[in-house]
């Protein structure tokens, strides 16, 4: 492993810990970031995986007493079942068309164009959420209903586009049907880990001709460096929605967005050679 190898994926790791549950697109800032730093191809499509767990694993060992209230919980408690049917619930809508589109958006959609269009896009849409009258009738994520649950699993399929940001659909369609910033900011968390899992364990297999084991220290740097970072990011970001809204977010995503557009309108950077 060279210097700038480990370099890389330091750099990557602390883009996708800090990205990945900000409501500003992991996917996005990873496709620029990588392009910026010639890191493509068929590594880092492997590395990239590696990663997501790092960052998964954070959300888990952060909501780890929850978790494990609800696996004890799950043969007799009905609040623990209900809690675990409505992720379910929403988290199958992401797989049945994420089986069905996942090539054909990677194909046509992960470039850095798409990326900084979708940014600008979901900034608007979000301050626009956040300025709108809130009638809340789910205080927690214990009050949710399936119907709630299915909705959010709808809005998180728009994540598919990249640059729209997983976490930013879901917690602004929370919003919008009716959760309170806390309940849709903690249920994206939740169901970010099936929905992670299931798509790491599903990229892994499909690729799994493409992990080797010289680039096992380089993808050590990229899990450890996610996994410390994304603790950061969910610990701060749940301190911080405790008395500000998401429009901070929403303007970093517009100004982001134009930047990167901007840069392509007058040739400072040739983003049209960035290939998936």
């Amino acid at each position: 492993m060279d210097l700038w190898s480990a370099a890389q994926a330091l750099i990557l790791g602390i883009v996708e810990g800090l990205t990945e549950f900000l409501p500003i697109s992991s996917t996005g800032h990873q496709i620029i970031v990588a392009d910026l730093l010639n890191f493509g191809g068929e590594r880092a499509m492997a590395f990239n995986i590696i990663i997501q767990l790092g960052a998964i694993l954070a959300v888990v060992w952060e909501f780890r007493k929850k978790i494990f209230d609800v696996v004890l919980g799950l043969p007799k408690d009905r609040q623990a079942q209900r809690f675990t049917g409505n992720l379910l619930i929403a988290f199958f809508p992401a797989v049945i068309l994420g089986v069905i589109f996942a090539d054909m958006i990677h194909h046509y959609l992960f470039n850095p164009i798409t990326v900084a269009a979708a940014l600008v896009v979901g900034g608007v849409i979000m301050l626009w959420a956040e300025r709108r009258q809130h009638t809340v009738h789910a205080e927690t994520v214990d009050e949710m209903t399936w119907k709630d649950a299915l909705k959010v699993g709808f809005a998180q399929c728009l994540a598919m586009i990249p640059g729209t940001s997983r976490s930013g659909a879901t917690i602004i369609g929370g919003l919008l049907f009716g959760l309170s910033r806390k309940t849709a900011t903690e249920f994206s968390f939740f169901l970010a880990m099936p929905t992670m899992v299931g798509a790491a364990v599903y990229s892994g297999y499909k690729y799994r001709d493409l992990f080797q084991q010289s680039d096992l220290p380089v993808f050590a740097i990229g899990f450890v460096t996610a996994f410390i970072f994304a603790m950061i990011a969910v610990r701060g970001l749940l301190k911080f929605i405790a008395n500000h809204s998401y429009a901070m977010f929403a303007w970093y995503r517009i100004g982001f967005g134009l930047l990167i557009l901007a840069t392509w309108q007058f040739g400072w950077i040739d983003w049209s050679a960035a290939q998936p």
